[in-house]
């Protein structure tokens, strides 16, 4: 569920006409079946469990003629043909796009996007600075004449010869590794299954030869029961060409049962590190293996959040110990003891996100609000300095690529993301992966303002606006925000924001408590018990920006996703008058049974657990499926889901459907859009992203009663 949102998108703006469809459409029958719970002697009542049952002939059905009611209603939109050519149009026109760098053995290995493909490539690249020697090594198009196999991560060999790839179906990130020649692009033949799943992730790191891999497994069928076969994740070794049933235990058996454990080796393939956290709540513990032993180097408590591998024979370390914000210390691999860790950068005003040492240098990249910094300290005299970054940018990713030197992927929210070269003297240059796109903003412009929270504390707020927009309380506006799991929303490019703004209106971005715009604090402030905080800030964020005349209530879409869904479901259940349209994707919306899930489980150290009297108490007051009211005047509503979502259930989708159709079936419409070719969004086919936001947007265009316009 932590992944961001591909579901930050934006949304289309609207005039005063009314819309053209008539309101209360007649909903498939969802049959009240109550069933009551007890938390710690509260009765709960719940009439639709049994839209839980994914595989009843009834819940079927249901999802089949909700379907056909949601595609009446949406086909029938006379703006849809204008937003489905405007949206292929900006969709496929994008440049290629180069993503997940590695450099081993003096190549650069990227996923590729290439529209109209419906899938990322996986290439290899002689250098960044000029596109030549780009070779495709991997093509999942050419494997499924769906454009349903994805590649959900890789890694290559130490020096480069060898590539390990995790492939998946239908947006289901239930992978298994293959292993590619890269010269060749043969495959080798090995096929390694349960390696990730959207409960704990996965991860491949090589040993120093490149003869085998560190792989994260999940128990095989008999090995534990069913009901734990997606958690207990451990770490196996494999052997190439060999069956994985000789494959070796490595670690995993202290591991917690929801353990997610990401793998890494030194350059010199003497060290083989396991991060492992604790569920998704943001702790983490570490284990380094050395001349054959593994051996716990940081414990949960130790409250270390990231480690990366130096050139230098040091292990450098994110901590939070002491330093909210973030502080950088290392230790020597042949002896890594906390006790003699050396800090090598001090915390500071903007928060830590991500570091690469490279050489006797370190790149840090730091948030303050939203927008990044990047300073480059030399770790021997420990002095800093700051690259000079566009203003309002963010640092997507940083890659070493060579002593001293780094690649980092720049993004923002008026250009494309670009990587540029940067090296000792911190000019950052500009390399030929760069992305090209259809959607021009030069038309726009940025604004940094600030809501104020119930409690006074400033939620920044990043507004996108026409030039010269005027602030008369009549324009349309889209707010999107996600606040959770320490998640920043940095600036970042949005084909989507594009159709929003083509229509005149203002696209809003908050950053919001629960995610790490200032560091732990700000995400503490918003995790488990505290959580009712960041429903607080966006409606902070959405009275704010009717006060301010950016638009009215009747003007004010909301748009989120998977934690931003919930996001959506508490704004819509608690202030349903103070937004027209609301968008939710693959959100959560029963609090009460989403530990029930498999990846629901991993939830609990970032929401809370029904079984703690405390947090039951939390979960059930902002609980959106718990406080729908019969007869409330809700807004325009359309949440979608995939079958295939393995983050967060689609009976989540599906129940707060029923009961919102429930609640007033003569109001605003209500709707379920459910694809049988995707999950929770990552590995989403081309054609099918581009159908989801031309619904999305055909959607809102109608219920805010935009007249839409030929771009």
């Amino acid at each position: 569920m932590r992944s961001l949102p591909r579901l930050m998108l934006a949304l289309v703006a609207m005039t005063a006409s009314l819309p053209a469809v008539a309101e209360g459409p007649a909903y498939p029958v969802a049959a009240k079946q109550p069933k009551v719970d007890r938390y710690h002697g509260v009765a709960v009542s719940d009439g639709y469990q049994w839209l839980e049952k994914t595989d009843d002939a009834a819940v079927t059905q249901w999802v089949v003629q909700e379907n056909q009611l949601t595609r009446q209603r949406l086909d029938a939109f006379p703006a849809r043909a204008i937003v489905a050519e405007r949206a292929k149009t900006l969709f496929t026109s994008t440049s290629n796009d180069h993503y997940g760098l590695i450099e081993s053995g003096g190549k650069l290995f990227a996923l590729k996007r290439q529209p109209p493909k419906q899938q990322p490539l996986l290439v290899t690249l002689d250098s960044a600075s000029q596109p030549i020697g780009e070779r495709v090594l991997l093509d999942p198009n050419l494997m499924s004449d769906k454009g349903t196999l994805t590649i959900d991560f890789f890694q290559p060999s130490p020096d480069g010869s060898k590539v390990a790839v995790s492939l998946s179906e239908n947006g289901s990130e239930d992978g298994t590794l293959h292993v590619f020649d890269t010269a060749t692009g043969k495959d080798l033949g090995d096929r390694v299954p349960r390696v990730a799943y959207p409960t704990g992730g996965g991860s491949v790191a090589w040993n120093a030869d490149g003869s085998g891999v560190y792989y994260t497994r999940y128990p095989a069928a008999g090995e534990r029961p069913e009901a734990d076969l997606h958690f207990f994740q451990q770490v196996y070794f494999h052997t190439l060409g060999t069956p994985t049933s000789q494959d070796r235990y490595e670690i995993g058996k202290e591991f917690p049962r929801i353990a997610e454990t990401r793998l890494a080796t030194s350059a010199d393939g003497k060290y083989t590190l396991a991060q492992v956290a604790n569920g998704d709540g943001g702790d983490y513990a570490f284990y380094l293996k050395t001349k054959g032993q593994w051996r716990r180097i940081a414990k949960f408590a130790d409250q270390i959040k990231h480690a990366e591998f130096g050139q230098d024979g040091y292990l450098y370390l994110r901590s939070l110990k002491k330093a909210p914000r973030g502080k950088i210390v290392r230790v020597a691999l042949d002896h890594p003891s906390l006790r003699q860790a050396q800090l090598i950068v001090a915390e500071d005003e903007g928060s830590i996100e991500q570091f690469e040492p490279a050489g006797k240098l370190l790149f840090v990249s730091l948030l303050v609000g939203g927008p990044s910094q990047l300073k480059i300290i030399d770790t021997t005299t420990r002095q800093a300095s700051t690259v000079a970054l566009p203003p309002v940018s963010g640092v997507a990713d940083l890659v070493r690529t060579g002593q001293g030197q780094v690649l980092a992927r720049l993004t923002s929210f008026l250009a494309p993301p670009a990587w540029y070269r940067i090296g000792a003297t911190g000019d950052a240059v500009k390399t030929s992966l760069a992305v090209t796109s259809a959607a021009d903003f030069s038309d726009a412009e940025v604004v940094r303002e600030f809501a104020i929270a119930k409690d006074g504390t400033k939620v920044p707020l990043n507004i996108l606006r026409r030039k010269g927009t005027t602030l008369d309380g009549n324009n349309p506006a889209l707010l999107t925000a996600y606040g959770g799991y320490g998640i920043s929303l940095k600036p970042a490019f949005s084909l989507a924001a594009r159709l929003w703004l083509d229509q005149g209106g203002v696209y809003v971005i908050a950053n919001l408590r629960g995610g790490g715009e200032y560091g732990e604090a700000w995400h503490k402030a918003g995790n488990l018990t505290r959580k009712q905080t960041v429903f607080d800030d966006f409606i902070a964020s959405a009275e704010y920006l009717v006060a301010h005349r950016y638009t009215s209530a009747q003007r004010l879409a909301i748009l989120g996703g998977s934690n931003g869904g919930l996001l959506m479901g508490a704004a819509l259940t608690q202030r349903p008058a103070l937004f027209r349209a609301v968008v939710s994707s693959v959100g959560i919306y029963d609090m009460l049974r989403i530990e029930l899930d498999p990846n629901g489980a991993f939830n609990i150290t970032e929401f809370g657990t029904v079984k703690d009297k405390a947090q039951f108490d939390a979960l059930y007051a902002y609980s959106p499926f718990h406080h729908v009211q019969d007869g409330t005047a809700y807004p325009s509503i359309l949440m979608t889901t995939g079958d295939h979502d393995g983050r967060v259930n689609p009976a989540q989708s599906r129940k707060m459907i029923a009961r919102l159709q429930a609640a007033n079936p003569q109001g605003k419409p209500v709707l379920l859009r459910t694809s049988a070719s995707s999950g929770h969004g990552i590995g989403t086919a081309l054609s099918e992203r581009i159908a989801e936001v031309t619904d999305m947007f055909s959607f809102l265009f109608e219920e805010t009663g935009t007249a839409v316009k030929q771009p």
